[in-house]
C-alpha cells in the first residue's frame, strides 16, 4: 500500500520550510506536495489539460489567506466535487476571525487549526496533526 500524501496550501515559503522539517524530523516520511495558492492547489487535486491529476493525497493543509484564490474558495470546490467531497481538509491558518472559522465549518473543513506563532508552539502542532490525520485516523473508504 502505498503512503499517504499531504497536500500542503501555504504561500509563506517559512511555513512551507518549517513544515517540511517538522514532519521529516518526526519521522513522518509521507510525500508532501506543496501548492503555493489556490489555483495551483486545485491543478494539484484535478489536474490540467497539459499534467493530470496525480494520487489524491489523504489530507489538505490549506491556508486560508492565499493568492490567487482563497482558501475559502478552494473549501468550496473541494467540497463540490464528488471526487473530493470526503477528501479530510484542516484549515491552518493565523486567522482567529470568527467569520473564517463559522465559514470553515459551514463548507466542510474536518478541522480548523489557528497557526501558533513561537517556533516550539508551531512545531508540536505540525507533529499533532502529522500523528493524527496520518496514523491515528481511520480514512473514509
Amino acid at each position: 500500500m502505498d503512503k499517504p500524501i499531504i497536500l500542503l496550501v501555504e504561500d509563506n515559503p517559512d511555513d512551507v520550510e518549517l513544515t517540511l522539517r517538522v514532519l521529516n524530523n518526526h519521522h513522518i516520511a509521507n510525500e508532501v506536495l506543496v501548492a503555493q495558492d489556490g489555483v495551483e492547489a486545485l491543478e494539484l487535486l484535478y489536474g490540467t489539460p497539459k499534467r493530470p491529476a496525480g494520487r489524491m493525497p489523504s489530507v489538505v493543509l490549506l491556508d486560508l489567506k492565499l493568492p490567487r484564490l482563497d482558501g475559502l474558495d478552494v473549501l468550496r470546490r473541494i467540497r463540490a466535487d464528488p471526487s473530493t467531497a470526503r477528501l479530510p481538509v484542516v484549515i491552518m491558518t493565523t486567522s482567529r476571525e470568527e467569520r473564517d472559522i463559522v465559514a470553515s465549518c459551514e463548507l466542510g473543513a474536518n478541522s480548523y487549526v489557528q497557526k501558533p506563532v513561537g517556533f516550539e508552539a508551531f512545531t508540536e502542532a505540525v507533529r499533532f496533526l502529522g500523528l493524527y490525520w496520518l496514523l491515528l485516523n481511520v480514512p473514509n473508504p
